[in-house]
């Protein structure tokens, strides 16, 4: 069968954290695939203060059922104590690339 698939959205403090987090989730077949976009700027605010950060972001593509255990494996693996973990749903996407990221998930 089937499932949605979802795209999650990560920040992270820089290239290496995610690339260690994408190598753990992809090995543990928790997603198809792993992006990771290096050299972002955030500013946000954190303990009552503004904040600008040099960061990474990255993106791991899943399915519906793998959500709950996936956000569990990245809050043991993320360096923060307050991770954003954005699950955004694929309204619509290529049905060969739906049954890939299925296929090559567990």
């Amino acid at each position: 069968m089937t499932q949605k698939i979802y795209m999650i959205y990560i920040p992270v403090s820089n290239k290496e954290e995610a690339a260690a987090i994408a190598n753990r989730i992809v090995s543990m077949r928790l997603a198809a695939c792993a992006n990771i976009i290096d050299n972002i700027t955030s500013v946000y605010w954190w303990e009552d203060k503004l904040q600008k950060e040099e960061e990474a972001v990255l993106i791991l593509k899943t399915k519906e059922s793998l959500l709950e255990e996936l956000e569990g494996e990245i809050k043991k693996l993320h360096s923060s104590t307050c991770p954003c973990i954005s699950v955004i749903p694929i309204i619509r996407a290529n049905e060969e690339y739906v049954k890939w990221v299925n296929g090559e998930t567990k």
